[in-house]
């Protein structure tokens, strides 16, 4: 039998509970869950923190901008952070790069210099209509040309038997097709100066269409501007760029490079600008136990840190690494362990949470975390049957019901009648909304061991007290449920009763 330890018991006031072996055996899955993650899962564990970082909501727009610009402010970061940071700029708005470009169009005759492609790509772009119609650089081309034909059309290079003037251009701007762009454009390099510094020029690249021929050389460009020379508008651009894009996004793409010390940092800095508010403090969200923890005490390491996101945001995961073959000892030491710590005395565990109590709340959150993990192991380990699941929640005091049943065991008539009210409008929307409820893996599916598990013939479903009956929970999914709520009612009651 599993318990889950959710109520306090009956204990003798004349009672002493020696709590010393129940620490030693968390220590002990501390160490295994530990160098699992080292040993075989350290990438796939810093991804997930970034994931649960991710959906952090209480940060404001001002304080957003002060955390990526501190970060971006760190020497390490000009070789990912920022590039990464430019690349959404880019792809999300190039029209705000493009004037930062227009302003130092000279560099443009580096850009292009003996490269044909980047020259065609740009400049070869004349149309039959009309003059407006030329696009990119082939209308800076043209307006350059017509606006100073006494001193570059003798540079214009066309092709057949002569050249085109100015007057015949005039009246027949299609005619502009027939210049050999590559010849002309090479032409201007070496003789025209003035024509990589124009206006026309400039404003050809306001869009920030150029962007597009060579995005990675863009990047280093205005990297340069950024850090070498400091310039003002380009910070202006980044710091209003970060302030108006979704935190989410930011973190997706721009922590998943850190090293160790410096998501440790950004970690620690989060803190100083995190504001629980009440939706966190009763744990709605998959984030607000590291909310919490950042805004209130945080000395954790950042292995500690790992550890505890993993446990809680990813416990499938863990169980199907420890599963691996790779990892047999690690496998056989928490098999050997595990029971130690559920075995049926309520009194000996309520004994270990009246110490954590007492002990630093990090430190009480993390051994919470740890058993909630054991929880979790033993109850895929062992509950293979829906009649094992149901014993389950009638030694634990949850009331349960079977998704295609209409009566609640161990609840009250009105219980069952708000249920069955509800039920029917909400059980197609939110059995969409449990397939995705913990598969926030940047976009993973579920591991195919709990999808195959969920679909065997004699898997069952049912409603529970634990969330007021509002979802379906199948067999796959109750033992992350369980350890989920066994940690949220633990931390609540550790942080705020």
């Amino acid at each position: 039998m599993v318990f889950l330890f959710l109520q306090q018991p009956q204990i003798d006031s004349s009672s002493t509970v020696d709590i010393k072996d129940k620490l030693s055996v968390l220590e002990k899955v501390e160490s295994i869950i530990s160098s699992l993650i080292k040993n075989g899962a350290r990438y796939e564990a810093r991804l997930w923190l970034c994931s649960t970082i991710s959906a952090i909501h209480s940060i404001n727009t001002s304080d957003q901008r002060k955390i990526f610009q501190g970060l971006l402010e760190n020497k390490a970061s000009r070789k990912d952070v920022a590039p990464q940071l430019l690349q959404m700029i880019f792809q999300k708005c190039p029209e705000k790069i493009g004037p930062i470009i227009a302003k130092r169009c000279f560099v443009l005759k580096k850009f292009f210099r003996g490269n044909h492609n980047r020259i065609l790509q740009w400049f070869d772009n004349f149309t039959i209509s009309s003059e407006s119609g030329h696009k990119k650089g082939a209308r800076a081309l043209s307006q350059f040309a017509f606006s100073n034909r006494n001193t570059c059309w003798d540079e214009l290079e066309w092709r057949g038997a002569h050249g085109q003037s100015p007057a015949i251009i005039a009246t027949k701007p299609h005619y502009f097709q027939n210049l050999d762009v590559l010849r002309t454009v090479e032409n201007f390099l070496e003789y025209i100066p003035a024509f990589w510094s124009s206006d026309e020029l400039a404003e050809s690249v306001k869009s920030g269409e150029i962007l597009e021929i060579d995005p990675e050389y863009f990047v280093k460009f205005v990297l340069d501007l950024m850090y070498e020379e400091r310039c003002r508008d380009v910070w202006d651009l980044v710091e209003g760029y970060l302030s108006g894009e979704k935190f989410s996004s930011l973190c997706r793409v721009l922590l998943v490079s850190l090293d160790g010390e410096r998501l440790f940092s950004f970690l620690k800095s989060l803190g100083k600008f995190i504001s629980p508010n009440s939706k966190c403090k009763e744990m709605k969200f998959s984030c607000c136990w590291l909310e919490i923890l950042l805004s209130r005490f945080f000395s954790l390491s950042l292995d500690q840190v790992l550890l505890m996101n993993s446990v809680i945001s990813k416990p499938r995961q863990i169980f199907r690494f420890i599963s691996d073959e790779e990892f047999k000892e690690e496998e056989k030491n928490m098999g050997d362990i595990s029971r130690s710590l559920v075995e049926p005395s309520n009194e000996a565990n309520w004994a270990l949470t009246r110490e954590l109590m007492e002990i630093k709340k990090e430190e009480a959150l993390k051994w919470i975390v740890i058993q909630s993990w054991n929880l979790f192991y033993i109850l895929t380990k062992e509950c293979k049957t829906p009649k094992s699941f149901e014993l389950v929640f009638l030694k634990n005091g949850i009331e349960f019901r079977e998704a295609n049943e209409h009566s609640l065991v161990e609840s009250d008539d009105s219980d069952a009648e708000t249920f069955d009210r509800k039920s029917r409008k909400r059980r197609k929307r939110d059995r969409k909304k449990k397939k995705k409820a913990y598969d926030f893996d940047f976009g993973k599916e579920r591991d195919d061991q709990s999808l195959e598990f969920e679909f065997k013939s004699d898997a069952r479903s049912w409603f529970l007290s634990t969330d007021g009956f509002s979802c379906a929970w199948n067999m796959a999914d109750i033992p992350e449920h369980l350890c989920m709520y066994y940690f949220k009612t633990w931390m609540k009651r550790i942080l705020f009763d």
